[in-house]
């Protein structure tokens, strides 16, 4: 029987159904049950993230210094911490060894984790499960804890790698030898270090990615006469275009931002030799106790990096990746 006669009134007329009262509230509470339920992870990073980050901006606005620690009283100055901090040449002195480092350290990284990934896929399954655990221990170690055994390696009199180097009778007498003392050496010791650890990540990433690389594409390349060179460049490459694009950007915001290898190892000395931003910031704001400048600095770094994070976005739009 159709529904419409079932719905006729004795006039034979179908009366109208009713508005949906009941159910708007319902949808109401579907809508905003899952702010509700984001708020207390919202409330926590408010509370450890942007009430910070507000602080740290109206900071840089104030003459904040030792004397504010102990009596409370600072003055607004405007945009003067900024002004006199892009009138310092030690920033920009700073801000160029900052880059260049990262540069030096993202390269070294990306490209032994990649070389670390292909040999993972060239390995048989016992092998790769060994090399594997072994990436992730190095990884799960503290940077602080590493950091220090770091040190303890390259100390002067009585440092394993210096034994080592001494026994090998290539560099001369290396026992004494004191490698936070001379900027090449120190720069050297904390990019070993840096690459250490950040391979483990890259390299276990990548991998993941390079194992998803259609086989009837590396096939159809060998078939064509290309060498396993070729291959990797042509074929394998063009698969990992956006994890690769992924953990450069990523390992340029965690390099850009290193503090805690070159504090413990050199605390930036010589002199200022080995003072990238992180340690300027600290020396600035912690030692000589200008917490405004400091502060600005701080702000002007979280600006360069927004920036990197907006043009990967950007990268990542063009090549039609999901974020």
């Amino acid at each position: 029987m159709p529904v419409t006669t079932v719905l006729q009134d004795a006039a034979g007329a179908t009366p109208a159904a009713p508005p949906p009262l009941a159910a708007r509230p319902a949808r109401r509470r579907r809508t905003l049950a899952p702010f509700w339920l984001l708020s207390p992870a919202g409330l926590v990073l408010a509370a450890v993230t942007l009430a910070p980050l507000g602080f740290l901006i109206f900071t840089s606005f104030t003459d904040y210094d030792q004397r504010t620690l102990f009596t409370g009283t600072y003055h607004f100055v405007g945009a003067d911490q900024y002004a006199e901090l892009l009138a310092d040449p030690a920033f920009w002195t700073s801000l160029v060894r900052t880059v260049l480092f990262t540069v030096a350290m993202v390269a070294g990284s990306v490209l032994i984790g990649m070389g670390v990934s292909h040999l993972l896929t060239r390995l048989d399954r016992g092998w790769r499960h060994t090399v594997t655990v072994v990436l992730i221990v190095a990884w799960a170690m503290p940077n602080v804890a590493s950091a220090l055994v770091w040190n303890w390696l390259f100390q002067p009199g009585y440092g394993v790698l210096n034994w080592a180097l001494g026994q090998a009778r290539v560099f001369g007498d290396t026992t004494d030898l004191n490698w936070a003392q001379d900027p090449a050496l120190a720069y050297t010791a904390i990019w070993l270090l840096i690459v250490w650890q950040a391979v483990p990540f890259i390299a276990l990433t990548v991998n993941a990615a390079e194992t998803q690389v259609p086989q009837e594409h590396l096939e159809a390349a060998r078939l064509d006469g290309a060498g396993e060179l070729a291959v990797y460049r042509i074929v394998t490459l063009n698969h990992l275009r956006p994890t690769l694009l992924l953990v450069t950007i990523l390992s340029v915001i965690w390099d850009y931002n290193v503090f805690n290898q070159i504090w413990l190892f050199s605390r930036g000395g010589p002199g200022d030799d080995t003072a990238t931003l992180g340690v300027f910031t600290y020396k600035t704001a912690f030692v000589g106790f200008h917490i405004g400048q400091g502060a600005a600095i701080s702000v002007v770094t979280t600006a360069l990096l927004l920036a990197l994070t907006a043009v990967y976005i950007r990268g990542l739009l063009r090549s039609g990746e999901d974020l």
